[in-house]
């Protein structure tokens, strides 16, 4: 899942941001409304996590933005639990609410709900052959053998399993698993996309569609 976290409080970025990398997040981080809004013109992100009281312009401004475009779920914070702050966040525009301090397996949770809404439905576990993806336990398993992968292997292969044998570009793939730093003439995909298939082994389940991506390996009929 890509993440835009717009906090303008650094080290209470900086934390939250580490916590939803090490969920499997694809993070990146605003500290302001004006440059949280130009990042989600440039990037399709499908959860955006939004303070509520922000410098220049205003979080409830941001909310209310993003909800007229319609593309991105968001998860409003702020400093207030109060049920009138709560039904005036959702009342702008927001998908949730979460009122600071709160624990952090819940916002994980919640940023995770989020995002399966932002998506077309799919399966709460993803197999393919005899490769089993649990995307909540963060787990991957072929034949019974427990697989040990990166982030971004984990990534891809979520992405690739996820599309249903449909063909997902380099592109999309750069998009949806390496974050706003990422190189778009890198070979990260390339090379990731390796590593992943030496650690699945044998039968191959990664096909290679050349100029236009990857896609999981069709199974044989009958």
């Amino acid at each position: 899942m890509r993440v835009l976290l717009v906090e303008d409080e650094q080290p209470l970025a900086g934390y939250i941001a580490a916590g939803l990398r090490k969920h499997g997040g694809v993070v990146d981080v605003a500290h302001d409304g004006a440059t949280a809004l130009q990042k989600c013109e440039l990037t399709p992100y499908d959860v955006v996590v939004l303070d509520r009281n922000l410098p220049g312009v205003h979080g409830d401004t941001v909310c209310r933005r993003l909800a007229q475009d319609g593309t991105v779920r968001v998860l409003m914070l702020t400093a207030s639990g109060a049920v009138q702050d709560r039904v005036d966040g959702l009342s702008l525009g927001a998908d949730d609410y979460l009122g600071k301090p709160f624990a952090f397996s819940e916002l994980v949770a919640r940023v995770r709900a989020l995002a399966r809404r932002s998506a077309p439905a799919r399966p709460p576990v993803l197999r393919a052959a005899d490769v089993v993806l649990d995307p909540a336990r963060r787990s991957v398993e072929r034949a019974g053998r427990m697989l040990h992968l990166t982030p971004k292997e984990f990534g891809v292969l979520e992405q690739l399993l996820a599309a249903d044998q449909d063909v997902v570009s380099s592109e999309t793939l750069l998009d949806k698993v390496w974050d706003e730093y990422a190189d778009p003439f890198t070979n990260a995909v390339r090379i990731t996309v390796g590593t992943l298939r030496r650690k699945l082994g044998d039968p191959p389940l990664i096909d290679t569609v050349t100029g236009a991506g990857y896609r999981i390996r069709p199974c044989p009929s009958g």
